[in-house]
Parts: C-alpha cells; sequence; structure tokens
C-alpha cells in the first residue's frame, strides 16, 4: 500500500471515528467528549498505519509505543479532569452561540475540524511507521526520541502539579507559579510541542521524512496561538486577580528563569 493510499485510509479513519463520537455527543448535550478523544485519536491512526505498513521497523515500534502512552495519558488525565464539571465552558459558549442549530454544526466546526487537524500533525507518525529504511534506529532517532521522552515528562510533571494545586480549597483564585509553572505559564503546552517536534525528527530519520515538517508547526502555531495559551490566558486575566502579574515574570511558553518583578 503507497503512503497516498494509507494516508486517505488514516483520514477516512478519524474522519469516521469523529463522527461516532459526535453521535454521543449529542446524544449526551456535551461536545468535551471531542477533547477526551484526542489523544486516542492519535493512537487509533498510529496503530492504523502500523496494520497497513508493508513493514514494519524498530522505528514503527518506538513510535507506535509513544504515541500510544501519550494518547492514553492524555485521554484519562481529561476525563479526570473533566468528570463532575459538565461541559467545558468553550464548547457551552459555541452551543449558545449557535443555538438550537449546534448539534449538527459540531459535526463540522468541532469533530470534524479536529479529525482533520489531527490527521494533519500525524502524518510524521505515518512516515516513521511505514518508512522501511533504514531499518535500524539511528542517531537521528536518539535525538527525537530524547525530545519526546523530554515533552512527555513535562506535560506528566506539569499536569500532577496542577492538579495538586488546585485539589486544594486554599488555592481557590490563586495562580500556581510554583514547579515547572515557574519557569513557564505553560509547561504542559511546551510539553505537548515538543513531543511532536520529536516524533518530527524521528520522522527526519527516513527519506523524505522531513518534508512533514509543517505538521509539527501547525501543532505549535495552535497551542501557542489559537487554542491554547491565548485562548486560556483571555479567561484566566479575569478570574485570577494575580494572573497579570503572573505575565510579567513568567515566560508565556518557553521555559527561562522568572523575570524580576517590575
Amino acid at each position: 500500500m503507497t503512503g497516498t493510499t494509507m494516508a486517505l485510509a488514516g483520514l477516512a479513519a478519524i474522519l469516521t471515528a469523529s463522527t461516532v463520537v459526535w453521535v454521543v455527543s449529542v446524544k449526551r448535550r456535551d461536545a468535551s467528549i471531542a477533547d477526551v478523544c484526542w489523544g486516542s485519536g492519535f493512537a487509533l491512526l498510529a496503530w492504523l498505519y502500523c496494520v497497513l505498513s508493508p513493514t514494519l521497523t524498530p522505528r514503527s515500534w518506538l513510535v507506535v509505543s509513544w504515541i500510544t502512552v501519550w494518547g492514553a495519558r492524555l485521554s484519562l488525565h481529561i476525563v479526570l479532569r473533566n468528570h463532575g464539571h459538565g461541559e467545558d465552558p468553550r464548547y457551552r459558549a459555541m452551543r449558545a452561540s449557535h443555538g438550537p442549530a449546534f448539534w449538527w454544526r459540531s459535526l463540522f466546526t468541532v469533530f470534524w475540524l479536529q479529525g482533520a487537524i489531527l490527521w494533519f500533525v500525524a502524518l510524521p507518525v505515518l512516515v516513521a511507521v511505514r518508512a522501511a529504511r533504514p531499518a535500524g534506529l539511528t542517531a537521528v532517532d536518539g535525538v527525537g526520541t530524547v525530545l519526546v521522552a523530554v515533552g512527555f515528562a513535562f506535560e506528566v510533571v506539569a499536569d500532577h502539579q496542577l492538579a495538586r494545586f488546585k485539589a486544594e480549597p486554599a488555592n481557590r483564585g490563586q495562580v500556581l507559579d510554583r514547579g515547572l509553572w515557574r519557569y513557564t505559564r505553560h509547561p504542559n503546552y511546551f510539553g505537548d510541542a515538543t513531543l511532536w517536534w520529536g516524533l518530527y525528527v524521528i520522522a527526519c530519520a527516513t527519506p523524505g521524512g522531513w518534508l512533514t515538517i509543517l505538521s509539527p508547526a501547525l501543532m505549535s502555531f495552535l497551542l501557542m496561538r489559537v487554542s491554547g495559551v491565548t485562548l486560556l490566558e483571555a479567561g484566566l486575566k479575569a478570574s485570577k486577580p494575580g494572573y497579570r502579574e503572573y505575565i510579567t515574570r513568567t515566560p508565556a511558553f518557553f521555559p527561562w528563569f522568572p523575570r524580576p518583578p517590575r
């Protein structure tokens, strides 16, 4: 099976899965399930590419293993985070904006859109899983694996620190500025972006893998300018009195030492 055919099969599979998830969301009146299935969608694609690939190498299993662990952890984290809180405020706002038509418009504006983005971001995974050569792992694979591990560690540690902080009633309305959150306002997003650049580097170990550079670039752009930092901070500035001062001393995305208070 050619790479193009595999890519199209992946797109069809992810849009089909997105449609199924949309049906569930309509029945539950909760579009937040799209976020729950985000990580699992990548795992689904990775295993589909593994099944369809004519040749599997140690690189194939390396990438599929990382995607499976990362995707499963992310989906479980979002399930636990959202439990008992109802629909995410972002989707509630969309529901109010679209009115009675939201139930069918959400298929296009939420589920199929996220499915298409997911498929595009995962193109380095397709390349790395399918490539027959080099058959063995290389130094480039090693560099990519280190980046993936660093990104994954940032996500896990940052999410754990934030969950513990929110669990303390005394911290309600306060700003977390300890641990990784002392060096960047969004260590979890930084970790996510780093992980995808690491997977891209692994893809670069194969012929033509560098051509998928727009995939991690899109993920980074979304995290920094669209659905990540920009969208989240708009609400945090209003809900947390100390957040504006936190912004003045803490880098938004790339970790660095805090600036002296003004």
